[in-house]
């Protein structure tokens, strides 16, 4: 040991560094850095030798075990992908699930012979491989050696023999690259590194050892094989429907879905747990705080990027930002959802896109949405803060949750929109479904996030010009009014408000709240005595540039005359609910949505009457057609047609189209489409594979968001 008295020799201050600041991190001292990233590799030696050569060096070795060939059996129509459900996978590399047995053949250079020979499979994952962290699992057939992965030889035959492997349940997620070694009395040899010997190895939703089995075949198809998804828009009494090809299985993007969690940092070892691996993703799928895959913008500029109404699927989304190693430009709420959704899906987590209309986004933390009225009625916009989304997409993908208690397993939500910070990064989730439901806030992550989102009460206040606040009306059934996700093996739409909270005004819906309010989310408990005067407005259904009227029926439930003074206002909201301060046609038709509040004093009894009304106008749409033979590897076109219905003209229009299994993403530029004209746009394209899908087509400019048009396509083989 050094003498820790001794007086230390000066030494000269070390040179200003020119490189990137490296990051402060609160491991301490580690004996080996912690690999992060999938992508980087360690060669490992080809022969590792027991003891030191002589003068002469090794003997030759030609008299000893050798391997002359491996085959992975990665072929698309050989058992491993058809048994682990992986064939769609556009990749030539061996892609199986973990918890499951694959096989892959071994050509030695003469038969073996068990009594004699002694051989091994090695698997390695990230750049320090290492047995006590799991990254590196080598694997023993004869079981003279323990291993955490099960083996067996299957099968024998001349010089081949055949070895069933099973990677534990639990099993690292990601790119490994396999070896098979053989023992000399020498040392070790080993096969040289070869990239077709590498192999994806993924959660295993089939597998009932697995976090993420999920033991619902019509759940489990849709929710981790279908690339065809509908995400649910609009408006609680006008619902919409915007078609989206998740496309998990396109080629490079489980290459992308990887890198992401490469670009988070996210140790090797963590990869295996999808709780880490989900929460991880939903900070990483937004670009806040992280430089993750996309930007959000709410702001109807989209000048230097595509407006995320113009995208049809994740395809493009993920490939670019793999490319580019840089956020890509622009997203919203049912974009984040969709793109997160393929992350899930194409790593094996099952999931699926969720909307919850009217969704309560609450800036104070409580279970309140406060909305401030001025003495006459109307609206305070500039200390009215909270508000409430038209609808909200998110996530849910399903896992157990041995962190929790029995029970809150299954259906977690995710949401990688970023609102609020969890644990200093724009995330949320998961959150156990279950524990939304019955109050159970304190769970971890973000249930109270997520609870407050389908279960705060708009508040009503009178605001005086002393600045009293005086409250006038409190709705409990507003917020989280319907919750929608996509029927299994369907192409309709499946509520399952009922998964999230009780019917309102069942005992069980008041217990749950209190519970709520016991972990601290804090809500309106007065009940200000009702008006006797109702406010009733119409339901409307109407286009783009028609006109319109509004109908308001006041009902008067006394047996006593009764005035009004009401005051009427009509606003452009985007779809989270935030007023524009702009007045352009640009910005109505781009949000499509109008607010109306009426708001009044009843003069005999000074109570204050509301009533809202949320009108989506409705857009021209896209027709798309198909035709051609309908087989697989024979020609077909898809034709898309657009007339433009308006007395201005469109310019700077971008129509994109693309096909689950059948046509990558394209797009065509159009600099004008005079008012009255059409355009029509053919594409060729060549199906992959057989089966029930659809080609989805947008159209978007500046003056004209949300055209949409898709056609039905079956193909056979």
């Amino acid at each position: 040991m050094a003498d820790q008295s001794a007086t230390p020799t000066p030494s000269p201050a070390p040179p200003a560094p020119t490189g990137p600041t490296p990051k402060v991190t609160n491991r301490g001292r580690t004996t080996a850095p912690i690999a992060i990233s999938n992508s980087d590799t360690t060669d490992i030696p080809e022969f590792e030798p027991f003891v030191a050569p002589g003068p002469r060096g090794f003997p030759p070795l030609t008299e000893f075990l050798d391997i002359n060939d491996v085959d992975m059996m990665r072929k698309p129509d050989e058992n491993n992908k058809i048994e682990h459900h992986t064939t769609l996978y556009s990749s030539d590399v061996l892609i199986v699930r973990r918890g499951q047995e694959f096989q892959v053949k071994i050509t030695f250079n003469r038969p073996y012979k068990p009594a004699e020979d002694k051989f091994a499979v090695e698997f390695v994952i990230g750049s320090n491989p290492q047995y006590s962290k799991g990254t590196y699992i080598p694997v023993f057939p004869a079981k003279e050696r323990k291993s955490s992965w099960e083996s067996r030889i299957t099968d024998t035959s001349d010089n081949v023999v055949t070895v069933g492997i099973t990677p534990e349940a639990n099993a690292i997620v990601g790119k490994y690259h396999m070896y098979v070694t053989v023992v000399t009395p020498f040392g070790v040899r080993r096969t040289k590194r070869d990239n077709s010997r590498d192999l994806y190895i993924l959660f295993n939703p089939w597998a009932g050892d697995d976090a993420v089995f999920l033991d619902d075949e019509e759940e489990r198809t849709e929710c981790v094989m279908n690339e065809m998804g509908i995400i649910y828009h609009g408006a609680y009494e006008d619902i919409a429907e915007r078609n989206w090809n998740y496309g998990q299985f396109n080629y490079g993007v489980l290459d992308a879905c990887l890198y992401i969690m490469d670009k988070s940092e996210m140790p090797i070892t963590n990869r295996g747990d999808p709780i880490k691996v989900a929460r991880k993703a939903s900070a990483m799928l937004n670009s806040r705080d992280d430089d993750g895959v996309l930007v959000g913008n709410w702001s109807g500029d989209y000048t230097y990027g595509v407006a995320p109404t113009s995208w049809t699927g994740s395809t493009e989304i993920l490939l670019t930002y793999y490319k580019s190693r840089m956020p890509v430009c622009y997203a919203q709420c049912w974009v984040y959802a969709a793109v997160f959704n393929t992350f899930l899906r194409c790593l094996g987590i099952p999931a699926r896109v969720v909307t919850n209309y009217y969704s309560a986004h609450d800036n104070d933390g409580n279970l309140k949405t406060d909305i401030i009225l001025d003495e006459n009625g109307r609206i305070d916009r500039n200390r009215t803060r909270d508000s409430i989304w038209n609808y909200h997409c998110w996530n849910e993908c399903y896992m157990s949750r041995p962190d929790l208690p029995l029970g809150f397993g299954g259906w977690q939500v995710v949401d990688a929109t970023p609102q609020e910070t969890s644990d200093g990064m724009y995330r949320c989730g998961p959150a156990s479904v279950q524990a939304i439901k019955h109050g159970q806030t304190c769970f971890p992550f973000d249930a109270s996030f997520v609870f407050a989102e389908i279960n705060s009460d708009v508040v009503f206040y009178s605001r005086s010009k002393e600045g009293t606040l005086e409250l006038v009306k409190v709705n409990r059934t507003h917020v989280g009014r319907l919750v929608l996700t996509k029927t299994p093996g369907d192409v309709t739409r499946r509520d399952i408000t009922d998964q999230y909270k009780f019917p309102e005004g069942h005992t069980e819906e008041r217990t749950v709240l209190e519970k709520a309010e016991e972990y601290g989310c804090k809500r309106e408990t007065s009940n200000p005595p009702p008006a006797d005067v109702d406010l009733v407005l119409s339901t409307l259904e109407i286009s783009i540039g028609d006109d319109f009227e509004m109908n308001l029926e006041f009902v008067n439930h006394s047996n006593q005359q009764r005035t009004v003074d009401a005051y009427i206002s009509g606003s452009v909201v985007y779809y989270t609910g935030v007023h524009s301060s702009e007045k352009s046609t640009t910005r109505l038709v781009e949000q499509a949505n109008l607010h109306f509040i009426v708001t009044g004093k009843v003069k005999e009894t000074g109570q204050i009457v509301t009533a809202t009304k949320l009108v989506t106008l409705h857009n021209p749409k896209l027709i798309v057609q198909v035709s051609g033979a309908g087989k697989v590897n024979e020609e077909m076109m898809a034709t898309v047609q657009f007339t433009n219905p308006f007395s201005f003209s469109l310019e700077g229009v971008y129509i994109r189209v693309e096909g689950p299994g059948i046509m990558l993403p394209k797009f065509k530029y159009y600099s004008l489409i005079t008012a009255g004209s059409s355009l029509t746009w053919t594409e060729f394209f060549i199906p992959q594979r057989s089966g029930s899908t659809r080609v989805i087509a947008t159209l978007d400019c500046p003056a004209l968001r949300q055209v949409y048009g898709q056609a039905t396509v079956n193909i056979v083989d």
